[in-house]
């Protein structure tokens, strides 16, 4: 389970034969998997090494908002 509170959309992408795990509200966050699980588990890699990325640049890091988009 991740620490992080984060909205995540995981979607099949035909062009790229794998699943997409993208973070809306941390630009850039993304990630892709042959599975659904392993999509998940390495977008929440890439979100940690997000947050990392932005501390050591003293950037700002949105507070999670719980779910943004309706389907």
């Amino acid at each position: 389970m991740s620490k992080y509170k984060y909205e995540i959309i995981i979607y099949w992408s035909q062009p790229d034969e794998a699943y997409i795990a993208e973070v809306p509200e941390l630009a850039g966050c993304a990630a892709d998997g042959e599975t659904y699980q392993q999509a998940l588990a390495n977008v929440e890699v890439v979100i940690d090494e997000w947050i990392e990325t932005a501390q050591s640049k003293g950037r700002p890091i949105p507070q999670p908002k719980g779910k943004l988009m309706f389907a």
